[in-house]
This record gives C-alpha cells, structure tokens and sequence, in this order.
C-alpha cells in the first residue's frame, strides 16, 4: 500500500513538473536564450498552419506508428501487425503517463501478449530485443546528428570540428561493439573478457563476484540471438523507417511555423529532441524537450523564437501528447474484447450452454 501510495505521488508530482514546464516554456526559453516570446504569439503561429499541413503530419504520425510495428513483429514473431499497433499504443501511453514508465510498460506488454496466447520467455525475448534496438539506435542518432552539422559546415573552428568528428566515431565504435557482442560468439567472449578486467581495477567493497561481466553478457547474448540472426533487417529497417519519419514531422512542425533551418540541422534538433526524451524527472522528458529543441533552434540556428517554440510545442503534441488519448483507445479496445472473449468461453464451459432455459423441466 505504502508502494501504491508513493508511486501515484511521484507520478502527480512528475506529470505537474511536466505541465509546469510546458505553461513556463516562454520564461524559460527567454531565460536560456535572451529571446523574449508569450503564448499568444506561439498560439499565432499554430493559428497560421492550414489543413493539408494538419493532415500530412497526421498521415507521417500513422505511417511511423505502423513502420515500428515491424520492428515489434520481427521481434516476436507471431505477432500481427494490427496487435503491435494496439501494444505499442497502450505501452506509450502508460509510459507518458507515469515516471519511470517503462516498468509498467513491461508488466502491460506481459499482459496483452500472453492473454494472445504468447509464453513468457519469447515476451522476454521480445522485451531485450526492442529495448536493446531503441538504445542502440538511441546512441546511433547523436551521431548521425553531429555528422550532419559538420558536413553542413556548422562547426566553428576546426578544433571543434575535430572534436565532433571524434566523439561521432567514439559512438559508433561502441554501437558497432555492443551490436558485434549480441550477434557473435566470440565477439562476446572477448568483450566479457575485457569487462572482467576492468571491474577489477575497482575497489574490492564495489567490485562485482568473478566473471559477473562476461556471464551477464553471455546470457543476454544467448537470449536474442537466435531472433537477432534470423530477424535483424527488419529490426533495423523498421527502427529506420521509424525515425525517418519522426523526423519528417519534425521537418513539418518546423516549416509550418517558419523555423525551418535547414536540412542538417533539422536531423540535429530530432536527434536533440530523441536524447531529452529520456530524462526520468517527467514522463519521456515532457516540457523538457520541448525546452531543449527551442533553445537550440534559437540559440545555435538563429531561429525566431516565437517559431521556434511553437514548432517544439507542435513536434511534443506529435510525439507525447497525442499517444495518451491514441493509447487509451487502443487498451480500452484490448479490455472490451478481451472481456467480450472471456464472456463467450465462460457461456461455451457453461453446462447448460446452449440450450433454451425455458425448456429446461
């Protein structure tokens, strides 16, 4: 009780910061960046978006929710596409609802995937594969992101440029090392091997037992593998497809407002815009990001700022905001036919199933 009691009062405590933060979003862009903006002009900006605009970002919303159920399919399959669509709709949903709302993601996805008839190991399976595949491709964006500034020019100096080159490579080392352990026996022996001997330089009060590295690795390495050979290209095309589109509707949110600053930078702000959706304080970083992409845009790309953080409001509405209500539909459409299934096994394990009670003597 106590446990309940502390999570719905993180919870109201998180979603307030997260409302506050979006309400004091001019003050704290003005704080950040020196640009002075107010509601009214951010509502003017939304006022001049016309309908096709609303319904291509509709369509790039629809499309990008139905290119992540292949990456759902792929790693559990058996899974429809139209069940994915419904899972991935209620997990984001409780996720934007609740800090730390991956947890209770997990227990929703345990619950809808086995009332489909699905085993616990393969929904564990499914849960390591997609979580590994969102950080890696989590790590992968900042890259892509720094990339795209420095051929685009936008480095200062050549010492920063140099900088970014190297920090760019850094990470994709370590993706292409993390993804080599998960896909090859040795690669992973080798790794595990290089963990032992870097946890022994820690202090013995902290230091792990012997070999925790390498066999922790070796059991997450033995659990996705077999779905990572086999089932990789669509795990990574669907990641893509997926965030290619994300990013057009950052693109959309971006021209509609007049803040556009560019094809590269714009892959920088979605990139920015994906890291800051994992800060714990609010639920997938809401307000945050929203403070993070109009600081950028203004500070860095000399945006206007009444756009600017309109077109951060506009792409947190397309991101977070409307997966709550989508969400809800989708779980509250899981609970009716599920309740509607259990309803007509109970009348078909029913003695006097099928027959008229008013003959019954």
């Amino acid at each position: 009780m106590n446990r309940k009691w502390l999570q719905i009062t993180l919870s109201v405590v998180s979603l307030a910061l997260a409302a506050a933060l979006v309400i004091y979003l001019p003050q704290i862009v003005h704080a950040l960046t020196g640009a002075k903006v107010s509601w009214r002009e951010i509502g003017h900006e939304f006022g001049r978006m016309d309908v096709s605009t609303i319904a291509l970002m509709t369509v790039l919303w629809l499309a990008s929710l139905w290119a992540y159920t292949f990456v759902m399919t792929s790693a559990l399959p058996g899974l429809t596409h139209l069940q994915a669509l419904t899972l991935n709709a209620a997990g984001s949903a409780v996720s934007n609802l609740l800090p730390f709302g991956g947890a209770a993601g997990v227990a929703l996805t345990f619950g809808m995937t086995r009332g489909w008839g699905f085993a616990n190991r393969p929904i564990v399976v499914y849960t390591l594969v997609t979580g590994i595949w969102n950080t890696l491709f989590r790590f992968i964006l900042p890259a892509v992101g720094i990339v795209c500034l420095l051929i685009a020019g936008r480095a200062p100096n050549p010492t920063v440029a140099q900088a970014g080159w190297a920090g760019a490579v850094s990470i994709l080392v370590l993706v292409a090392v993390v993804a080599a352990a998960l896909y090859w026996d040795r690669a992973a022996a080798v790794l595990g091997r290089v963990l032992d001997a870097s946890v022994r330089i820690l202090p013995r009060r902290v230091r792990p037992g012997e070999h925790t590295a390498s066999a922790a690795i070796e059991r997450l390495r033995r659990d996705t593998a077999g779905i990572i050979h086999r089932r990789w290209p669509g795990l990574s095309l669907g990641m893509i497809a997926f965030l290619g589109l994300q990013c057009l509707i950052m693109a959309c949110c971006l021209i509609a407002t007049g803040s556009y600053p560019g094809p590269a930078e714009t892959v920088a702000v979605f990139a920015l815009s994906r890291v800051l959706t994992t800060a714990l304080v609010t639920p997938s970083g809401a307000g945050i990001m929203e403070g993070g992409v109009a600081t950028l845009l203004i500070g860095a790309f000399g945006q206007p700022a009444s756009g600017a953080t309109a077109a951060a409001v506009l792409f947190g509405f397309w991101t977070y905001t409307i997966e709550i209500p989508w969400g809800g539909l989708a779980l509250g459409g899981w609970t009716l036919l599920r309740r509607r299934g259990g309803d007509r096994a109970a009348r078909a394990a029913s003695p006097i199933s099928g027959h008229d009670l008013s003959d019954t003597p």
